[in-house]
């Protein structure tokens, strides 16, 4: 495949960008979802202001004048309106991991809730993923009801996702995001707790300026024409003899069903300063979480992402069409709530961000269904010409531009 140069398959600007805070690149979009391949509309980035400064640093200082005690108070009217004498009043979506744990763990013994965990379960449960949502009931003590879509579709959705958006985690983001409004309309639990809003890391920053989910958690669309792998339901159904029932955890729940309820969807860190660092440490003292016996690859982490063996897979393709991976992701945050200086960032995005997932690379394939020379061949024609180049003599792909 012949492109110019300086095309930009994706549609983010061809001219790369990086903070001078910290070390994100004007690549990275709004949302990773639906990002398909061989387009150049233009698409909406991380925002930079002119002295260089991304939108989530811009935010991070911003957190800074925040008066958190306010913010406090408000959670605690909040939690008041829902919570009751007997029953859970409040779901929080949950993978077992250092984030939700002290999202419902704080919920449950310091406000005094009686938080109903769920769980979207992973494609594949690690080792260590698996002992941490274990640990999380025993240990952290919550009820949890473990989600697990049909996997047969799961894996099929899985498979068209990397094949034609080179986004395998799509299904599982697709279900995490409808897991807590879809249980809290059958269950009729009204409030829906998250931890962090993703506008902290430069999605649609003004999202952090109130506490409810902007993003729209119901629909009112033909249910057949949602879009799954880059195909619609309909179109699945009709390729692969599935049901229109097989795709319930997929399809948002309506709106007059979320009015009914009184369904609210916030965020934890709209009312509580975040601090993913700070989180593992409350988890692990207080839930059993545990870290990675390792780092993850592709990173210099142990406690981020480590549930599911096809995450790892998910930065390394966001690595190929954006130029930024796990160890980017990782960074930024510890730049952000000063855990690292921004040198010690650059050295490490530089040492680890296009490591390669070894680890599970034969249970991602063995999942997906593919061999490794497909597989290849879908990650070259995912490449960004004005990101990457070939290097003939040494028949490896260089990245153009690094974070300095």
């Amino acid at each position: 495949m012949t492109k110019d140069n300086n095309y930009s398959l994706y549609g983010m600007p061809e001219e790369v960008l990086f903070c001078k805070k910290c070390v994100i690149s004007n690549q990275k979009p709004n949302t990773i979802v639906e990002y398909s391949q061989g387009t150049n509309k233009k698409r909406d980035g991380i925002s930079f202001n002119k002295d260089g400064i991304c939108s989530a640093c811009e935010f991070a200082e911003e957190k800074e004048k925040i008066d958190w005690n306010e913010r406090e108070n408000e959670l605690e009217k909040l939690l008041s309106k829902f919570r009751k004498k007997s029953g859970h009043d409040v779901i929080v979506p949950s993978s077992g991991g250092k984030d939700s744990g002290y999202t419902a763990h704080i919920l449950k013994y310091k406000y005094k809730m009686n938080p109903l965990t769920v769980t979207w379960a992973p494609h594949l449960f690690t080792d260590i993923g698996w002992q941490n949502l274990q640990n999380s009931a025993h240990v952290g003590g919550f009820d949890n009801i473990l989600y697990t879509p049909n996997g047969k579709l799961h894996r099929l959705i899985t498979k068209l996702a990397f094949e034609n958006l080179m986004h395998p985690f799509q299904p599982f983001i697709v279900g995490q995001k409808i897991i807590g409004p879809m249980i809290s309309v059958k269950f009729g639990i009204p409030l829906v707790m998250y931890g962090e809003n993703q506008a902290e890391y430069g999605n649609k920053i003004d999202e952090n300026k109130t506490s409810k989910m902007q993003n729209k958690f119901f629909s009112n669309e033909d249910q057949k024409k949602i879009k799954l792998g880059g195909l619609t339901i309909e179109e699945i159904i009709k390729s692969y003899n599935f049901d229109i029932r097989d795709f319930t955890p997929y399809i948002p729940p309506k709106e007059n069903e979320i009015k009914k309820t009184g369904t609210e969807v916030h965020y934890l860190g709209y009312y509580l300063k975040w601090d993913p660092q700070e989180s593992y440490y409350y988890s692990a003292t207080n839930t059993g979480f545990k870290p990675n016996p390792e780092r993850t690859q592709g990173s210099y982490s142990r406690y981020a992402g480590i549930d599911d063996k096809i995450d790892w897979f998910h930065y390394y393709t966001t690595m190929i069409k954006f130029g930024i991976g796990r160890a980017t992701y990782d960074a930024v945050q510890e730049i952000r709530n000063q855990k690292i200086t921004r040198e010690e960032g650059v050295n490490l995005v530089r040492k680890y961000d296009t490591e390669f997932p070894q680890k599970y690379f034969y249970d991602f394939l063995k999942y997906v269904d593919i061999d490794e020379k497909k597989f290849w061949k879908i990650i070259d024609d995912h490449r960004s010409p004005h990101l990457w180049d070939y290097d003939k003599k040494n028949e490896n792909w260089k990245l153009k531009h690094q974070v300095s």
